[in-house]
């Protein structure tokens, strides 16, 4: 059995998100984070792991937001499984 854990995102809600967005545009699109640091205030952590029953092999998947203030600056990673980011 696969099991799915973390942030699943669909991938048109993915190509929406664009720098000077706010944090409340892009968790409309994609949810709220995985992962808010308090001590970094300004960046969100979006993270999926798939566990493949059949293989068992695990998938990871992670995204790093950063804002300045409230605005998206800059997307690290991808929620998108590798060969639908090449």
């Amino acid at each position: 059995m696969d099991v799915p854990q973390g942030n699943a995102v669909e991938p048109d809600k993915l190509a929406q998100i664009k720098p000077g967005m706010t944090r409340k545009q892009v968790e409309f699109l994609i949810g709220q984070p995985a992962i808010q640091d308090p001590f970094h205030a300004n960046e969100d952590y979006y993270i999926y792991y798939l566990y493949h029953g059949k293989t068992g092999k695990t998938e990871r998947r992670r995204m790093q937001l950063r804002y300045d203030g409230d605005r998206l600056v800059r997307i690290e990673g991808s929620l998108l499984p590798e060969e639908k980011t090449k």
